[in-house]
């Protein structure tokens, strides 16, 4: 079953977390938490002397800029806006033509 929650554990940073969630969403997290570590792993090599603290801030940021900047190319309002001017102006133009 998708639905059927059950516990993993997942490591960040050297610790051990356990979350429950649902079966179908075990590989996202599981990536997800390889993508957090890889960062970190970056950033100590980039920033040697920090503390653990430091790189999960600089990840955490990294990553809310990410989801951010995804956020802000979905958004659809302003090809909604665009139809539905165009979508006016088409109604216009046959309102025009009947009249002539």
């Amino acid at each position: 079953m998708n639905g059927e929650k059950f516990t993993i554990r997942v490591n960040i940073a050297d610790r051990y977390y356990p979350l429950t969630i649902a079966r179908i969403e075990e590989e996202s997290f599981r990536k997800m938490a390889k993508h957090i570590n890889d960062t970190l792993l970056l950033y100590r090599q980039r920033y040697p002397g920090k503390e653990t603290q430091d790189y999960m801030a600089m990840t955490l940021l990294q990553l809310a800029t990410q989801v951010n900047q995804l956020k802000e190319n979905t958004d659809i309002s302003p090809v909604i806006e665009k139809i539905t001017n165009l979508n006016k102006e088409l109604e216009d133009f046959f309102v025009q033509e009947q009249v002539l």
